[in-house]
């Protein structure tokens, strides 16, 4: 994969190394930085692929480093890495604008995969998506309900996405892990439903009520009918 340069922001330069070099044999191009503030500069001086970002580094938690990138309008792929577990500081780290996370200790071919997969997420399309009074722009990371904007951290929208692609089909929260998150079947779904009723008051702010339908005991479902 030649010209996609990644940036892994993290203190420990034992991990800094092995990652750097699996990735550069991987064919990537890779920075590093060993604290948040700057790894926080060199994300917003030039125009990284991809992001590794460390949970808990130096001067900035990377928490803070994610939620300022976001806040510049910057859309690139963050993943972090986390020794944390619990389903409070996964939401935490998704709200933040994360797009996927990996928990420490963690294989590099693992690691690898998700990298792929998200900057195979962010290649452009010109497919943008329209269904009712909802359209949904891939390129810009836009949506917009009747003319009104919606802003949406890069996992809710993934996961409007997903469901609009899919609609009037019911999505389990086992694909909906899989297809957006990219976590095993094994893993707790509950994510699932905390980022759903995020999703829904957003949505319903705009106006658009009842756009995401619970099917009990199954998962959710966007309703073409609903849209109109």
């Amino acid at each position: 994969m030649k010209n996609i340069k990644l940036l892994i922001i993290d203190d420990e330069p034992g991990i800094t190394s092995f990652l750097k070099e699996g990735l550069e044999e991987a064919s990537y191009s890779v920075d590093i930085a060993s604290d948040g503030k700057s790894g926080l500069d060199l994300a917003l001086s030039y125009n990284y692929n991809l992001i590794i970002l460390d949970w808990m580094i130096p001067v900035m938690s990377g928490i803070a480093v994610c939620n300022q990138i976001r806040k510049t309008g910057n859309m690139v792929p963050i993943i972090f890495l986390t020794a944390k577990k619990n389903l409070d500081d996964l939401v935490l780290g998704f709200e933040a604008g994360a797009n996927d996370y990996i928990k420490k200790p963690f294989e590099f071919e693992e690691l690898l995969v998700r990298i792929n997969a998200q900057i195979k997420k962010s290649v452009p399309n010109d497919n943008t998506l329209r269904a009712g009074k909802l359209t949904i722009n891939p390129i810009s990371h836009q949506i917009f309900f009747d003319s009104k904007e919606i802003t949406l951290t890069p996992k809710e929208f993934a996961l409007l996405e997903y469901l609009v692609k899919n609609m009037d089909s019911v999505c389990t929260r086992n694909r909906i892990l899989q297809n957006v998150w990219d976590i095993p079947l094994e893993s707790d779904t509950s994510v699932v439903d905390v980022f759903i009723t995020f999703l829904r008051r957003k949505l319903e702010k705009a106006g658009g009520r009842k756009i995401i339908q619970t099917i009990y005991g199954v998962g959710y479902i966007v309703r073409e009918r609903d849209l109109l």
